[in-house]
């Protein structure tokens, strides 16, 4: 059986951590994901780990930040008028909120700080400026 390679559709089980240790996702007890390798459906670096496996094979990766989710951006720091947010609405330090961006389409922030005339928050994804680890098994090569 050929290996897998740039323009395939793949199934993989994967296995993400933290250099920590620290697990944030895995496809255990799921399908496996499934991807088209090469299109840009992935973060680069796992992306880039899957030609030449065969189905079957396993394999441990680090990726560094530039290869995952980028680094941390000053410019990923949002201040939120005060004065949009709902009268009814408590934010605190930490809360996970939900904005929608000039398309209409969502992306999560994390509420840093509230002071009286602004909210600030983080548009940084949860992953960036972290190197991940990866385990993962080659499950299907669809042909």
């Amino acid at each position: 059986m050929a290996a897998a390679k740039s323009g395939d559709t793949v199934k993989v089980h994967y296995t993400g951590k933290l250099s920590s240790g620290e697990q944030f996702d895995s496809s255990a007890g799921r399908e496996p994901l499934e991807f088209t390798v090469g299109a840009g459906q992935m973060i680069k670096g796992f992306d880039a780990a899957v030609p030449g496996m065969n189905v079957g094979d396993k394999k441990t990766i680090q990726i560094a930040p530039a290869d995952g989710y980028g680094d941390r951006s000053d410019d990923a720091i949002i201040n939120f008028p005060a004065e949009n947010v709902p009268a009814d609405m408590k934010l605190e330090p930490g809360m996970q909120l939900s904005l929608s961006n000039q398309q209409g389409q969502p992306f999560p922030v994390v509420v840093l700080e509230v002071k009286p005339d602004v909210v600030v928050l983080d548009a940084n994804h949860f992953l960036a400026g972290k190197e991940l680890i990866f385990d993962i098994e080659l499950v299907e090569i669809i042909l």
